[in-house]
């Protein structure tokens, strides 16, 4: 089965961009890939129009040797905007095949381990800072039946916090933390903010409220610093959105400085890499909960991920609380029920898409550019409101 051409969509929201990509082959299967990637949508698009050569007239079988022509042969080192773009291809090529043999993608890669999924919400908070307002919404979420919630109290907080911030951010965990009690789990994200001393005050603050983990505590480069952290706290720790190869996952699992790791199936050049590095996660006793900030396929490919690993945790889910249109993008949309999502069905990833919706939400280039909205968290105190 040849891939004979290949069209980029992208939908605009308030916050993100989803790019979707739409695999043509000669047999007249259809693939379908899905991506969000922080302020470089219009270069990933670009990236894969110049890709072509890479792309079009190759087996969607031989996965392993696209995954060669676009890192290796390209012998530059491959960063965020290659791995995604990759990603978007790669999974495109997983929904050819599961179409083909008539089977979920889940089943071609040593089928199912669970039969639901757990789920923790993110995107629930965009409201003012306030201990009322996040109390109130931190309800909703748990009235919902959600297993856990995640997230970031901290404003734009870059390595230290004032006092009077600190004083506010750690009132507002408690205020989450009070209203949740054991109906569900809380996870702090702290998006990388944080130089490890100031993380860990906030941890040793935080620690009797016992959060499933603290999340990206420092840079995600500055491995020292995080196994720093791991040392002197007992909260887990979770890193991994912004690893984009199964090189910097080696550098980070002999430190012992993670619990839970987080790839982007999105970013880390697609299902089976990250597959890959989630099985070298299991050898380390480290377990797995996908970063999963997209729309209906991104979340579907996920769970066919998590169906499989011994290791998986939980998985993230937006779209109950920050733009919830986007839903409409496709059917079926997995939905969390009683705090699991269901596995999905049908061949391939499962999914339908809704070409009406994608025209009508399509995002605007200005100047021949797609813009992205972005969050602007180190800048913009109220980030948190997701564009409302």
């Amino acid at each position: 089965m040849k891939i004979t051409d290949y069209q980029v969509r992208v939908v605009a929201t308030p916050w993100r961009n989803l790019t979707y990509l739409f695999l043509q082959t000669d047999t007249g299967i259809r693939g379908i890939g899905e991506a969000r990637v922080v302020d470089k949508t219009h270069t990933v698009v670009e990236f894969l129009r110049d890709k072509r050569k890479h792309i079009v007239g190759f087996d969607v079988h031989d996965i392993e040797a696209m995954f060669q022509r676009i890192t290796r042969n390209d012998f530059g080192s491959a960063g965020e905007v290659a791995m995604t773009g990759l990603a978007l291809v790669e999974m495109a090529c997983w929904d050819c095949i599961g179409k083909e043999v008539n089977l979920p993608v889940y089943k071609l890669c040593g089928g199912q381990v669970r039969d639901r999924i757990p789920a923790y919400a993110n995107g629930w908070y965009t409201n003012e800072r306030s201990p009322e307002a996040f109390a109130a919404a931190a309800k909703r979420v748990v009235d919902r039946g959600y297993l856990g919630l995640k997230f970031d109290p901290f404003g734009n907080g870059d390595l230290e916090l004032t006092r009077d911030e600190y004083r506010k951010s750690i009132e507002l965990i408690e205020a989450v933390h009070d209203v949740v009690k054991d109906q569900a789990q809380i996870f702090i994200e702290m998006h990388g903010r944080f130089a490890p001393h100031q993380a860990v005050e906030i941890a040793r603050d935080i620690e009797h409220m016992k959060p499933g983990w603290i999340e990206e505590p420092c840079r995600p480069e500055d491995l020292g610093a995080l196994a720093m952290v791991a040392r002197h706290t007992t909260i887990p720790i979770a890193t991994g959105e912004r690893l984009y190869n199964a090189m910097q996952y080696r550098e980070l699992f002999p430190l012992r400085a993670v619990h839970i790791i987080q790839p982007d199936i999105n970013q880390c050049g697609g299902f089976l890499e990250t597959k890959k590095i989630c099985a070298t996660a299991e050898s380390y006793s480290v377990m797995v909960a996908l970063h999963n900030v997209g729309g209906i396929v991104s979340t579907t490919a996920a769970l066919h991920l998590m169906a499989g690993l011994r290791n998986g945790k939980v998985l993230e889910h937006f779209n109950d609380f920050a733009d919830e249109d986007i839903k409409q993008a496709g059917s079926p949309y997995p939905e969390v029920v009683d705090g699991h999502f269901a596995l999905p069905q049908g061949p391939g990833w499962g999914v339908e898409m809704n070409e009406e919706f994608l025209r009508s939400t399509a995002a605007q280039p200005i100047d021949g550019v797609i813009p992205d909205p972005g969050l602007n968290m180190f800048v913009n105190p109220e980030w948190n409101r997701r564009g409302r």
